[in-house]
């Protein structure tokens, strides 16, 4: 193991005047969904009749604060293969009063999850810091705008399709150019976006399970070090996706749920840090920060 790839990509990140520091070592970054749908854990902060239960998700993030996260993610639509595209009204009412209620609260940095320039902004406006854009700049050409407006960091990720159209990771091959010149070549073009409107607190995200089969996400996952070449800090969204759940299954039997992929997301989290990623965005914080924990100290050791 080239343990060089680990002190690589490390920067200093300008997330709406706070400063994310990855120069000393990697961060992560805690899930918080706020939609009925997402594929492991969709519908945990709605309130039986509708809307979320804005306690229960508060406690959800002060949890994941104290288990280690530098970072809260709040999404509040779901980005899963297939899933219904919903109005950036509805987005809005699922994720700001949560965003207000979390700066309030506390001083972790919070990042928004969504494509849609609407949204960002009432996220940024609310007190968020980063916008975690999917489609890397791809899907609103208003969200360039916005996020210079606000001088937000930005995560920009790869992926082919929005996901609505998107299929659960297979066997099938994607065809064409090799994942990693394909996931390279698009990233590139999302920074130069990025740049073309005064960004450069940039973050990039290759996207695992984005359109990509079993096969390409596990040599994106070994190849991860190549996009370091970009110059810019790597996030690895790797926790419970399906590749993993194919990889632990045995040929012939239905692939292992969400719930029971813990420790194969471990092994994955523990190779990217290995190969340069920054920031794990995780379901499971503690299980993370231990998988952090130990590589840092594989460092201390050399």
């Amino acid at each position: 193991m080239r343990t060089d790839n680990i002190k690589k990509g490390r920067f200093r990140i300008n997330c709406a005047d706070r400063i994310l520091d990855l120069s000393e070592h990697p961060v992560i970054m805690g899930i918080l969904n706020t939609t009925p749908d997402s594929f492991y854990d969709g519908g945990t902060l709605q309130k039986k009749l509708s809307g979320v239960d804005l306690d229960r998700a508060l406690d959800h993030a002060l949890g994941m604060i104290r288990a280690g996260a530098s970072i809260i993610d709040i999404g509040g639509e779901s980005s899963r293969p297939g899933a219904e595209l919903i109005s950036a009204a509805e987005e809005i009412d699922r994720t700001i009063p949560l965003i207000a209620l979390l700066h309030k609260k506390t001083d972790i940095l919070i990042s928004i999850d969504t494509y849609k320039a609407a949204v960002a902004e009432k996220a940024l406006q609310a007190g968020a810091h980063i916008v975690n854009d999917i489609s890397g700049f791809t899907f609103d050409n208003d969200l360039p705008c916005v996020c210079s407006k606000y001088r937000a960091g930005v995560i920009l990720m790869h992926t082919p399709v929005k996901p609505d159209s998107m299929k659960w990771s297979t066997g099938i091959e994607s065809g064409g150019i090799d994942i990693i010149s394909r996931v390279s070549c698009s990233l590139r073009e999302s920074i130069a976006r990025a740049e073309e409107h005064a960004i450069d607190d940039i973050i990039i995200d290759p996207g695992f399970g984005f359109g990509k089969s079993v096969a390409e996400n596990f040599r994106l996952l070994g190849q991860l070090s190549s996009l370091l070449t970009l110059q810019r800090p790597i996030l690895a969204g790797l926790s419970r996706k399906s590749f993993l759940g194919h990889a632990i299954t045995d040929p012939g039997h239905e692939i292992l749920p969400p719930a029971e992929r813990l420790p194969a997301t471990i092994a994955a989290e523990t190779i990217a840090l290995c190969n340069g990623a920054s920031i794990l965005r995780v379901h499971d914080v503690e299980a993370a920060s231990q998988s952090l924990r130990i590589v840092e100290t594989l460092l201390k050791t050399e």
